[in-house]
């Protein structure tokens, strides 16, 4: 059965229309400029609450690429709790009528070629991600769509559970194959603790503070994500 589909609909319901696209393009035009510059890794924090332990935690990760990154990698912390990015729109399905999308502008910012780092965060629901970070990687198809264009940037992923062993590692493990998928690099939490990522829990209190393996599993993983970066400009 022919499909009705056009590659420019298809292009344009996964939510990255022409305005988005036109500045995908302008991003990219510009990235042999930025490769030279400055370094900067993008946290993307998928929990629905705002400003609570995922973002904390990944605020810590953050502070650690820094410090390795020797004054040559800048940060920045994205929250999606605010944020509309339907993941239906990820199947092909038009925004519905009023529905708003905030996913194309996530893109631009995860799409700009001095980006070389990415740390996605979620809560552990159930023994996997949430909803939002679901919705968020299944809209990065358009990535894919789009000659792979987070392919070589470096992954890492960061989890929330409420205990110390409440599916943390299948959390993190669900989220790296949606990164493989990307033709991504990704790199676990480093030396001493070397595992899968950052691997925290809360306490009940939105405190991460008192998990010192946890937190030790961010600096590593901030380092390991940095120390991969500043490798992969040479």
């Amino acid at each position: 059965m022919q499909s009705s589909v056009t590659r420019r609909s298809f292009v344009q319901a996964m939510g990255i229309g022409a305005g988005a696209v036109a500045g995908l393009a302008a991003v990219e035009a510009d990235g042999a400029e930025a490769a030279e510059g400055t370094l900067k890794i993008i946290g993307v924090s998928c929990s629905p609450r705002k400003g609570k332990t995922t973002a904390q935690a990944l605020t810590i990760c953050l502070e650690a690429v820094k410090a390795a990154g020797r004054g040559q990698i800048e940060t920045e912390l994205v929250e999606l709790a605010d944020l509309e990015i339907p993941g239906y729109v990820a199947a092909g399905v038009p925004l519905k009528p009023g529905q708003k999308d905030d996913f194309p502008v996530i893109a631009a910012k995860l799409a700009d070629r001095q980006v070389t780092g990415i740390i996605i965060g979620t809560p552990v629901y159930f023994g996997s991600m949430t909803a939002l970070c679901k919705a968020f990687l299944d809209r990065c198809i358009s990535f894919r769509m789009k000659q792979f264009t987070l392919a070589n940037k470096v992954g890492g992923v960061v989890a929330v559970g409420g205990v110390r062993n409440g599916g943390q590692e299948l959390t993190i493990q669900g989220v790296q194959a949606a990164l493989l998928c990307q033709e991504m690099v990704l790199v676990g939490d480093g030396r001493p603790t070397g595992h899968w990522g950052a691997t925290v829990w809360n306490s009940g209190k939105d405190d991460i503070s008192q998990d010192e393996f946890g937190v030790a599993t961010l600096k590593n993983l901030g380092r390991r994500v940095a120390e991969v970066a500043l490798k992969s400009r040479r």
